[in-house]
């Protein structure tokens, strides 16, 4: 039996789409070098990347049916590194919160969805630090900020210097005084939006680089006729400061809903 709790929302499969689409560009010999793969399951994916120490790259998202679950559950018991799966508690039925025991997953944290509409005009460039579009000449630094920023391997770099002028997505360096000091990428479809990955070199962080980077791609994707823009970012906790959601909540986004990460076990 299927469990259904309504469709997956907007803002799950843009993101899902998007590592669909990064597996898409990323050159097959550096994939195969570090077993990088990705598992389009119905509207969501499994997708897994061993090497790499963060959630993102090694979870199973956007899929809210047993069925759907099951494919992508039995294909990432196959993968090594932290896999997890990843499930909104808006969707998540009995019968789902069920399929999570038997499974015998360990919840590991949680995420934060956010949205927001498109401005309704550009925004203002405030503050020292500028972002601007990153050009192909660029990929190699946007590789590297995003390995540094993010503390992945170096080996991962061009992992992320392969979006760069890709159809579908938008890459920007933050800059402060000339600087490369951060990165964020944009990916678009369908009038919809992702922004994701965005990080800032540590040495460097607190300047306005994030807000730098979140403002120029809201004024990207208006030139671009998105009106809907998604992103994410950990579970603000009481007591603990969350920068990126203030930031985030700052620049006009408003939660949407909290995205549990359940752990494979071993």
């Amino acid at each position: 039996m299927s469990i259904s709790s309504g469709r997956i929302a907007w803002e799950e499969v843009i993101e899902a789409k998007a590592f669909i689409d990064l597996a898409r560009v990323t050159p097959q010999p550096f994939k195969d070098s570090v077993e990088f793969t990705c598992l389009p399951v119905a509207q969501g994916c499994a997708i897994s990347l061993p090497t790499a120490p963060a959630v993102g790259l090694n979870r199973i998202l956007a899929l809210n049916s047993r069925d759907e679950l099951n494919v992508a559950f039995e294909w990432m018991k196959t993968r090594t590194g932290r896999r997890h799966v990843q499930i909104s508690e808006t969707s998540a039925s009995n019968e789902l919160r069920d399929w999570i025991l038997e499974q015998k997953l360990v919840e590991d944290g949680a995420w934060a969805k956010l949205t927001r509409p498109a401005p309704s005009t550009p925004l203002p460039v405030e503050g020292p630090v500028r972002a601007r579009l990153a050009g192909i000449e660029d990929a190699p630094i946007v590789g590297r900020l995003m390995c540094a920023g993010f503390a992945f391997p170096t080996a991962l770099e061009p992992l992320w210097s392969s979006l760069v002028a890709k159809k579908g997505w938008a890459c920007f360096i933050a800059e402060l005084d000339g600087t490369p000091i951060g990165t964020g990428a944009m990916f678009v479809e369908d009038g919809c939006a992702w922004l994701g990955v965005g990080t800032t070199l540590a040495e460097y962080r607190n300047l306005g680089a994030q807000k730098a980077l979140i403002n120029a791609r809201l004024n990207e994707g208006l030139a671009q006729g998105v009106s809907l823009f998604a992103v994410e970012t950990a579970k603000p906790e009481e007591g603990q400061p969350n920068i990126s959601f203030g930031n985030l909540t700052k620049a006009g986004f408003k939660p949407s809903y909290i995205r549990k990460n359940y752990l494979l076990p071993n």
